[in-house]
């Protein structure tokens, strides 16, 4: 007998031919077949997951970056809506029944006067929408010491990707005393 057949009859006898396997005896490791290969790469391979991962967070990262910029134009619209309020409430106490100017003609405004000079300021408007104006006299005159008041609304869109767009309805109110 040859030392190889020796070495199989003396695993055998001693079972590790199962517990090692012949090639194991042969050649000192384990074999690996054409199977043992496929399976061992498709357990190792994560090609393409990044693309899956960026298709999964990206509309959330879009959705989440333009809704800020959309809170942050409503702030603004809101900021430039109040400011209109306040405009034609200096221009309504300024110009009140005893307004004169320097050549001695009168300078009186009307609620009519007052909302559109409020509606023709230049301020910007990224909604798109028009600004509704309402001038109202609380004391009922127009005599200096009487109160005036004005009203500005606006419908801001809200605009913002996979979401449905909606109005958002802003309001600013500025009351001041008239004093010519």
């Amino acid at each position: 007998m040859n030392a190889t057949t020796e070495k199989v009859q003396s695993a055998r006898a001693c079972g590790l031919s199962r517990a090692f396997g012949w090639g194991r005896i042969f050649l000192g490791r384990r074999p690996r077949g054409i199977a043992g290969l496929r399976r061992r790469n498709l357990a190792g391979n994560d090609e393409g997951s990044a693309l899956v991962e960026i298709a999964l967070t990206l509309p959330v990262l879009i959705t989440f970056f333009f809704g800020l910029i959309e809170v942050s134009l409503a702030f603004y619209t809101h900021q430039v809506l109040s400011e209109s309020a306040r405009e034609g409430t200096r221009y309504a106490m300024v110009h009140g029944s005893t307004c004169t100017t320097g050549s001695g003609s009168a300078c009186t405004v009307s609620a009519a006067t007052v909302n559109s000079y409020v509606s023709g300021l230049s301020w910007p408007n990224f909604g798109g929408s028009a600004m509704s104006v309402n001038t109202t006299y609380p004391d009922g005159n127009e005599a200096p010491g009487s109160r005036v008041q004005v009203t500005a609304t606006y419908g801001f869109p809200f605009r913002v990707p996979f979401i449905p767009t909606s109005t958002l309805t802003m309001s600013s109110s500025s009351v001041m005393y008239i004093v010519q």
